[in-house]
């Protein structure tokens, strides 16, 4: 703990921190806050009312968006629980409220606690994620703190908030009112659109929306029922007690132009092999294609050879796949990859490799964490997709945009473009998911967005197949399908 910045005992509320110089209005009310929060302090020793279970809730929620391990720092950490609760490497709470910092720092003395203002925060070090749980109701100017956090953010922060629902400020009165709750001061009462607003102007961008905890009751099974699975339902979500927004910063990393590997699965695909190489186009600093083979009938592997063999100078790697599915093959591709950037390019070049460029500027323009091809937003030619598969994407579409929180116009696009770093951590936390998915693009886009990444859809213009014939099966890998979003209900959407 930061002791330089640790209050007298019990200090009156000028004591407790140098005043802000920016007029009398500001400074009492901040005063008035450190002296409130300390006495919710005292109250909270004796007293839980409705905050236990509440606080419980929340405490779920955020461990599913925040995995351990992470450097996270938390403004307005009062006792230091719910940082706790996140199992930080690192964890560093900041409250203006001296008596809150007191108990939070004796409670958990492996994390740091700092007595500080969250409009003038003294920190210069960067985060993963950082938490304001319950906190924008009560600051004086909500776009200062987040300017303030902007500088302690690289392009791979999180900040993830949550705040009161208007609807709840008449029966969370009443509550404090009887004693069920933790008494408070007046509040600001924002809308979803306004720190939407207050976040742009920062420098952050809501990459997710969600309403939490329709019951801040532990009623077994009703709680569970309404704060599970109700609460994601329209229009029961509206009346959900608090919204929850995940953010990130909207400037991209200043780092030298990245190595690009395309991974090319191919089973089947000897007429299109010559094309590919001919036709994909320099990507970053340099372009690495890696084909991975997965025992075609024709001769593939052995036209992928040949190619390789007449262009000396390419940076080309041919792998045999022992697996079976595109997934697999995919997972191979990259575990071989030496780029930054690891992007996936099917054989059957419907997807024209002209268009790659753009999947890779959206990564390094910081547009997107990840680039998710679609071939739903321009018309493509006749023969590039039966009229079941047309309808079948277009609803799973819908289901996945409601899933992930984030539109997806495409699930089945072939190429999908993201950071070797972040496909790294998609691998290491796999197990949340299992081996499910034989075609790896559901695998991508659920790791995607459990780790919050911004998925952004490139538009590419669908071509008819030139050579050879579609290794998909529209019924039984469209039930199968419809098993995964099911399962990735249960995982990602109703947790």
């Amino acid at each position: 703990m930061n002791t330089a910045l640790r209050p007298p005992e019990c200090p009156s509320p000028s004591q407790d921190l140098p005043l802000l110089a920016t007029g009398g209005s500001e400074a009492r009310y901040r005063d008035e806050r450190i002296a409130h929060w300390n006495q919710v302090a005292l109250w909270m020793d004796a007293h839980h009312g409705l905050s236990r279970e509440y606080h419980r809730q929340l405490a779920r929620i955020f461990r599913f968006l925040v995995p351990p391990g992470k450097r996270v720092l938390e403004i307005g950490s009062g006792q230091g629980d719910l940082l706790a609760a996140l199992q930080p490497a690192r964890g560093v709470g900041v409250d203006f409220a001296g008596e809150m910092v007191e108990r939070a720092q004796r409670k958990y003395p492996s994390l740091e606690f700092i007595t500080a203002d969250a409009h003038a925060l003294p920190l210069d070090e960067p985060f993963d994620f950082i938490i304001l749980s319950d906190l924008v109701n009560e600051l004086w100017d909500a776009q200062k703190v987040f300017q303030e956090l902007a500088r302690l953010c690289t392009p791979r922060t999180r900040l993830v908030l949550n705040f009161y629902n208007r609807l709840w400020e008449k029966p969370l009165a009443a509550a404090r009112w009887l004693g069920l709750a933790r008494p408070n001061l007046s509040q600001n009462w924002f809308t979803t659109t306004d720190i939407g607003g207050l976040l742009a102007l920062a420098d952050f961008e809501v990459i997710r929306h969600r309403e939490e905890i329709l019951l801040p009751l532990r009623v077994p099974p009703v709680s569970t029922l309404g704060n599970r699975y109700l609460a994601r339902i329209w229009p029961l979500n509206l009346f959900a007690l608090t919204h929850l927004l995940v953010a990130r910063p909207t400037k991209a990393l200043q780092r030298p132009a990245p190595r690009v590997s395309v991974i090319v699965p191919a089973r089947n695909e000897a007429g299109n092999i010559a094309a590919i190489f001919d036709r994909t186009p320099k990507l970053g600093s340099a372009t690495e294609l890696i084909f991975v083979e997965g025992g075609s009938r024709d001769d593939t592997y052995a036209r992928i050879e040949r190619e390789i063999a007449a262009r000396p100078g390419q940076s080309c790697k041919l792998l045999k796949q022992t697996g079976k599915g595109k997934g697999d093959a995919v997972r191979l591709g990259f575990a071989h990859a030496s780029g930054e950037i690891l992007m996936i390019l099917d054989s059957d070049l419907t997807v024209p490799p002209e268009d790659l460029p753009r999947f890779v500027d959206a990564l390094t323009s910081g547009k997107a964490d990840f680039a998710n091809g679609s071939r739903l937003v321009y018309p493509m030619e006749k023969e590039a997709m039966r009229f079941f598969n047309l309808v079948g994407n277009k609803l799973f579409s819908l289901a996945f945009t409601w899933l992930l929180g984030q539109p997806i116009k495409d699930t089945l696009c072939g190429t999908k473009v993201l950071w070797r770093e972040d496909y790294e951590e998609i691998a290491a936390n796999r197990q949340y998911f299992g081996d499910f998915d034989p075609f790896g693009d559901y695998d991508l886009l659920f790791g995607a967005a459990r780790l919050n990444l911004k998925i952004m859809d490139v538009p590419i213009r669908y071509r008819d197949r030139t050579y050879g014939a579609t290794n998909i099966n529209r019924w039984s890998h469209g039930w199968l399908l419809l098993r995964m979003v099911s399962f990735a209900a249960r995982r990602i959407k109703f947790i």
